[in-house]
C-alpha cells in the first residue's frame, strides 16, 4: 500500500506537505545558525551564504526522504 500524504488545513485551505517541509527545514536551519556562528565558517568556506543555502537544502532533502 502507498501511504497517503497528510495535508495541513489552515482556515479551510489545504497546504501541500512540501510547504510544511520547507517551513520545518527553515526552522531547523535557523536553530542551527547559532551553532554555525561558533565555527569559523568564513575560514572553511569561500562563500558562507552559499554554505547556509546548501545546509538548508540538505535539511530539506532529509525531511523529504524521512517523511
Amino acid at each position: 500500500m502507498i501511504a497517503g500524504y497528510r495535508e495541513l488545513v489552515i482556515g479551510g485551505v489545504f497546504v501541500a506537505p512540501f510547504v510544511t517541509y520547507v517551513l520545518a527545514a527553515l526552522l531547523v536551519t535557523l536553530a542551527l545558525t547559532p551553532v554555525l556562528r561558533r565555527v569559523p565558517i568564513k575560514r572553511v568556506f569561500a562563500n558562507p551564504s552559499l554554505a547556509r543555502l546548501c545546509l538548508y537544502l540538505q535539511v530539506l532533502a532529509v525531511l523529504l526522504v524521512l517523511f
